[in-house]
C-alpha cells in the first residue's frame, strides 16, 4: 500500500478506506485555490497514540475557526484514527492527520461543502539528535492578520520561508518572533529555554498555537516538582539560556545545540522533559 515516495498510507474518505494516495481535491475546489484548509498531527508509535484525543478535538475546533462546518465529531475522528494505526505493524512509526476543507465557495467558503478526510502514514520519529538555529526574519501574525488560532494550512508557508532562509544561512531551524520582538516559538514547534535550572516558554499571546505537546510537557515538568513559567521570552533571554530545546507533535522532545554563533549542550531538563514524556506515552496504548 505505497503511496507517495513510497510510503505506506491509508486514507479514510467518503464513507471508506482507501490505500496510497488518492486525489481529493480538483481544480475548483475552494481549498486548493483559496485555502480553506485545516489540519491536525498526532502521532503513533509503537501502538502508542499520546494525546490523540486533544488532537481530533482541536481539529474541530480549528475547523470552525476557519468558517467550515465538521460534519463528523472528535469521537469519530478519533475512532478512525485508531482504526487506520491497526492496519500498520505493531511497530509502525506513523502520522495521523485529519483533514477538513471547503469544496465550494469563493473567497468565502461553503460551510455545507465541508469535506474530511483522515490520512495515516509511514513517518519514522527523528532521532534525538540536536539542532542548530537561528533567528528569523520572518514574524508570527497576530490573530487580527491571520487565523492564528486555527491549524490552518494557510500559516504553514510562511514557516517555510522562515525554514528556507535559516538553511541558506547554515541553520537547521528558525525562531519565529512574534510582532512586538518577543519570541513566539520555533517555525515548525514550541519553544523552551532553561536559565539557572528556570524553565520558561513563551506564553500564549495568540500569535502562535500553545501546542498540544507543548501543554503535555509543562504540566509533565510541574507535576515531577520542576517549575514552568509561561512569560514574556525575548531573544535576549534566548541567547543568555543555558538549554534550549523544542516541543511539538512531530518530533516530540527535541535539543538546541546553537543558537546563532552559540554553542549549547543538551541539558538535565530537557532530558528530563524528554524522559517524562515517552514514559508518559507509554501509557497511551491503543
Amino acid at each position: 500500500m505505497a503511496g507517495e515516495a513510497g510510503k505506506r498510507a491509508w486514507t479514510y474518505i467518503d464513507g471508506k478506506w482507501l490505500e496510497g494516495n488518492p486525489p481529493v481535491m480538483g481544480p475548483l475546489t475552494q481549498a486548493a485555490w483559496l485555502s480553506a484548509v485545516i489540519f491536525d498531527g498526532a502521532r503513533a508509535f509503537q501502538r502508542k497514540v499520546p494525546d490523540l484525543a486533544l488532537h481530533c478535538e482541536r481539529a474541530i475546533r480549528s475547523a470552525i475557526t476557519m468558517g467550515l462546518k465538521p460534519k463528523v465529531g472528535a469521537k469519530e475522528i478519533e475512532k478512525l484514527a485508531r482504526e487506520a494505526v491497526a492496519k500498520f505493524p505493531p511497530d509502525a512509526e506513523l502520522y495521523i492527520r485529519p483533514m477538513f476543507w471547503a469544496e465550494h465557495g469563493g473567497v468565502e467558503p461553503d460551510p455545507d461543502s465541508t469535506r474530511f478526510l483522515i490520512t495515516v502514514y509511514d513517518s519514522p520519529m527523528p532521532k534525538d539528535v540536536p539542532f542548530s538555529t537561528c533567528f528569523s526574519r520572518f514574524r508570527r501574525p497576530t490573530p487580527e492578520t491571520a487565523p492564528t488560532e486555527a491549524k490552518a494550512s494557510c500559516l504553514y508557508p510562511n514557516s517555510a520561508r522562515a525554514l528556507l532562509d535559516a538553511r541558506d544561512r547554515g541553520f537547521e531551524n528558525a525562531i519565529m518572533l512574534d510582532m512586538n520582538g518577543n519570541v513566539a516559538e520555533f517555525a515548525g514547534a514550541n519553544i523552551f529555554i532553561v536559565k539557572n535550572g528556570k524553565t520558561a516558554t513563551p506564553v500564549a499571546n495568540g500569535c502562535f498555537l500553545a501546542g498540544i505537546t507543548r501543554q503535555r510537557i509543562i504540566k509533565l515538568l510541574r507535576e515531577a516538582g520542576h517549575a514552568v513559567e509561561e512569560r514574556r521570552v525575548t531573544p535576549d533571554d534566548v541567547l543568555g539560556a543555558d538549554e534550549v530545546f523544542s516541543a511539538g507533535n512531530y518530533a516530540k522532545v527535541l535539543p538546541c545545540n546553537k543558537v546563532e554563533s552559540r554553542d549549547l549542550q543538551p541539558g538535565p531538563v530537557y532530558r528530563r522533559a524528554r524522559e517524562l514524556y515517552f514514559k508518559f506515552a507509554e501509557g497511551q496504548t491503543l
